[in-house]
């Protein structure tokens, strides 16, 4: 397997695969290697992510770090009297999606022989880091916003993470753990490039349950992008492959609290628009200065999809909604089904197959408020 790390701004390759971003741009790298589909063989596997290994960039199978993680259910469902299609990336071994990228980014560390981590995280990424770095024997330490639901906190503590609380906001946090990765190796799930080779497996598996045909439309959260950006990683393998014929319509949800991505979309500018951060429920999405912010908007139009903005009202609500339903998810996954919302009003004759993602479980929200 070839495989091999590229500025996308300088076209430089890696100098060292510890490196993750651009020596001279500050770019964070992207992996170029060729992902292949062997559907008969893809079949025959265990219901997991890694049932795809020939698409997934980690060398030798000794190295794999995996709780047989992955093929969350796919359940359809109204919303208002419209077919919606719920993928339960909740129920993950650390009750996250972020897991598809802890998995395969542990896995790469794990190659490398690295021994320490670190990570920073509004928490559902530090857990997943801490629980997979935990498996594979390496430390972890885990750099949090002050403000951080204790719940994820205490979660992550316990799989292994040592916590450094940082005042102020996710920012300053992402800020800080800059220097202590002058130390140790940065797992981060925002600049890694392996992180986002775990998340578009949400792409792969969503196409094989609907029978190899790709959905119209993929409503989800965003902050930082790595799952939205990390999806149309995966429906561009699958269109390179000429498994599906074209990528899905990209949709990303942000609250009004924070939306540097949703008000340039507004705006038409190529750029996030500088935002003042407000309290938020959403706290997992809450990024004001998003690092993928330029290439996450590119993505966004090059699919036909677009972005929005949803209250604080709009996303307890569904969130209240979504429970009755039997659905428990954390505050910030609720998001997506406000969102759902403001796309029937856009799209009135939505037609076609539309799916969104419960990111993670309620339990996570416990002790917020």
């Amino acid at each position: 397997m070839l495989i091999r790390m590229i500025c996308p701004t300088c076209k430089k390759a890696s100098p060292d695969p510890a490196v993750y971003r651009c020596p001279d741009c500050g770019e964070p790298f992207e992996l170029e290697f060729e992902a292949r589909f062997p559907i008969e063989k893809i079949r025959q596997r265990k219901a997991n992510l890694w049932r795809y290994r020939e698409a997934i960039p980690i060398e030798a199978d000794k190295d794999i770090v995996s709780f047989e993680e992955g093929f969350t259910p796919l359940l359809k469902f109204d919303i208002k009297g419209y077919p919606i299609w719920v993928k339960q990336d909740h129920l993950f071994p650390s009750g996250s999606y972020k897991d598809r990228g802890a998995s395969v980014l542990i896995s790469y560390v794990r190659s490398m022989g690295i021994k320490s981590v670190v990570e920073d995280s509004s928490g559902n990424a530090g857990c997943s880091i801490a629980m997979y770095a935990s498996a594979a024997g390496i430390e972890c330490e885990v750099f949090v916003p002050q403000v951080t639901s204790p719940a994820k906190m205490e979660q992550a503590r316990m799989l292994g993470a040592r916590i450094r609380k940082i005042p102020g906001s996710r920012q300053e946090t992402a800020q800080a753990v800059l220097e202590e990765a002058n130390h140790a190796y940065y797992a981060s799930h925002v600049y890694n490039p392996y992180f986002m080779q775990g998340t578009k497996t949400l792409a792969y598996e969503i196409v094989e349950q609907m029978d190899w045909k790709a959905p119209d439309r993929l409503i989800l959260p965003v902050g930082n992008g790595t799952l939205l950006l990390g999806v149309y990683n995966g429906f561009k393998d699958l269109l390179r492959a000429e498994i599906i014929a074209e990528i899905p319509k990209l949709i990303g949800i942000q609250t009004e609290s924070c939306n540097p991505l949703a008000s340039a979309w507004e705006q038409k500018s190529v750029k996030p628009i500088s935002v003042v951060l407000q309290p938020t429920v959403a706290e997992g999405i809450a990024i004001a200065q998003p690092v993928h912010g330029e290439r996450i908007l590119k993505v966004v139009k090059e699919t036909g999809g677009y972005l929005l903005s949803v209250t604080e009202e709009s996303i307890l609500r569904n969130w209240r909604e979504m429970a009755k339903k039997g659905f428990f998810m954390e505050l910030t996954s609720a998001t997506a089904f406000a969102g759902i919302e403001r796309v029937l009003e856009n799209e009135a004759d939505a037609k076609g197959r539309t799916v969104s993602l419960i990111t993670g479980h309620g339990l996570k929200s416990v002790g917020h408020f």
